[in-house]
């Protein structure tokens, strides 16, 4: 039961991740809106955040795995 628990707490994670990449899709999309000339830098910076939240996930979810599978 722990051990579920354990691996449920870290896949969260994902949860934070998916949070985070649409609140700065968002924003990116606003930033664009206004100043399209800035487009090319905007774009850059939000698929270099989007890899890291995205990298934070996938983290949270070998965690997870590592917890069921050696734990077990």
């Amino acid at each position: 039961m722990s051990i579920a628990l354990g691996a449920a707490i870290a896949v969260l994670t994902g949860v934070g991740a998916g949070i985070g990449i649409g609140r700065a899709t968002s924003k990116a999309t606003e930033s664009i809106a206004r100043q399209p000339e800035a487009a090319g830098s905007i774009n850059m910076a939000l698929i270099l955040g989007c890899a890291l939240a995205e990298a934070t996930a996938i983290y949270g979810f070998v965690i997870a795995l590592l917890i069921i599978l050696l734990l077990k």
